[in-house]
């Protein structure tokens, strides 16, 4: 099984995109438009506050008052502006309940005033330029590079950047990361005390300071889109909101860094990727790569990812990002899965794994191996990886199984596969391939 991506309390998941404005609007409406906009009004309101948490606060606050009012009065004209507006009004309320005369009042008054002339608009602008002050025009931007402080530890800035700016749940999330509920809760709690209490500043870093800072934000980007193109929720497989906005962060830092290619890699990954997903599902299950009707990708998307490649191939400085984009590249060349250049793609996965070494990076290297060596060779690779609790373990050895005319091995793969997948459309994927091999295992209807 050649995998899509690599791993990577508020309402329910959406079912698609916000209904008309003005008609009744339904559970499934208010959780999409929490979906879209909630990562929006928490940047917008912590550059307001100052503060994640009152901002956080605030925006569930509106979104409570929305569960309460749409259902009758349908969505507003502009979801969005409602939300930032509604967040607002409650966080100089609190402010005000929470106060006499003293500092927090006076805050409050200010904060009415500053915001009072116009509510904000839904439409959101790409940043393709710095401010006299060397700064983004991008509230989400800024919010990233506070939460990818050096002061937190790489996977709490990840964390809590996917909660703030992708909306995603600590639940979602702590399937991200492979631990259990509690322990991600705390460290995001623990995440937010460490930017107010070490006064981590809201704003985008200058100058020599910006290459330092970039890793953990190209991670971020990369575990959003990742969340969106496979969701490790029991949702739909593909979140399109989450693919749109990672892919309109990794435009923004592109244009904020136009000389750094690990940042062009990662944007080039993002549209190849992107471009395959018209083909990715089908009946309501995943599609293998192999077996994706390619006339129904993107070649636009896949054509613009091209040409960032080559642009980092005559930079000749490969990372990451850059290689993994390459490999895509080598497979949107390829008119038909046949025809797939897969001793290519395994060189590339050795560079991969020599820059990037880990047992994600292994098992989808055997995957090419597979492909170019024959799946005996590639199984006794992956047996030792210790990825044990990852789905996609579990699917590609029960697949090297299959090929190998193992049956038995293969179902009981695929079964283990099945009880660790976490969104509807690959399950679906596994619960086929469990049927095809005849495993004693009663399926759902």
């Amino acid at each position: 099984m050649v995998s899509e991506s690599a791993p990577a309390a508020p309402p329910p998941e959406p079912a698609g995109t916000p209904a008309d404005p003005g008609a009744p609007s339904s559970e499934a409406d208010i959780a999409a438009v929490f979906r879209h906009e909630y990562g929006r009004a928490v940047a917008v309101l912590t550059r307001v506050l100052g503060d994640i948490d009152a901002a956080e606060d605030a925006v569930q606050d509106a979104f409570t008052l929305a569960v309460r009012r749409w259902p009758s009065t349908g969505l507003p004209p502009s979801p969005a502006g409602w939300i930032i507006t509604t967040a607002r009004n409650r966080a100089i309320d609190r402010l005000r309940r929470e106060s006499g005369r003293g500092e927090k009042q006076l805050k409050a008054a200010l904060l009415q005033e500053a915001l009072a002339p116009a509510a904000p608009t839904p439409e959101e602008h790409l940043v393709a330029e710095l401010s006299k002050e060397g700064m983004v025009d991008d509230d989400r931007l800024r919010l990233i590079f506070t939460c990818c402080h050096p002061a937190l530890a790489l996977n709490v800035q990840v964390a809590l950047t996917l909660r703030l700016l992708g909306g995603l749940t600590t639940a979602e999330i702590s399937r991200a990361f492979l631990v259990p509920d509690a322990t991600m809760a705390q460290r995001l709690v623990r995440a937010k005390a460490k930017i107010r209490d070490a006064r981590i500043p809201y704003r985008v870093p200058r100058g020599a300071e910006l290459p330092a800072r970039l890793p953990p934000v190209l991670a971020v980007v990369y575990l959003i889109f990742n969340e969106g193109y496979s969701s490790s929720s029991g949702g739909p497989g593909l979140r399109e909101d989450l693919c749109r906005e990672a892919i309109r962060l990794g435009r923004v830092l592109a244009a904020l860094m136009p000389d750094e290619p690990e940042v062009k890699g990662l944007l080039a990954l993002m549209l190849l990727t992107e471009s395959r997903r018209p083909a990715r599902l089908a009946g309501g299950g995943a599609v293998l790569l192999s077996e994706q009707d390619r006339s129904l990708w993107d070649r636009g998307l896949g054509r613009e990812g091209q040409e960032l490649v080559r642009q980092c191939l005559r930079r000749n400085r490969p990372g990451p990002y850059q290689l993994q984009a390459a490999i895509n590249a080598v497979h949107f060349d390829a008119p038909d899965a046949a025809s797939t250049d897969w001793r290519q793609i395994l060189r590339l996965y050795d560079q991969l794994l020599a820059a990037s070494p880990g047992p994600v990076v292994a098992l989808n290297r055997a995957v090419a191996l597979a492909e170019v060596e024959g799946p005996e060779a590639a199984l006794g690779l992956v047996e030792g990886l210790g990825l044990g609790n990852y789905y996609l373990f579990h699917a590609v050895r029960a697949d090297f199984l299959r090929r190998l005319d193992r049956p038995a091995e293969a179902a009981a793969a695929y079964v283990e596969a099945l009880d660790l997948a976490g969104n509807a459309a690959d399950r679906r994927f596994l619960e086929a391939r469990v049927r095809e091999t005849g495993a004693k295992r009663a399926m759902p209807d």
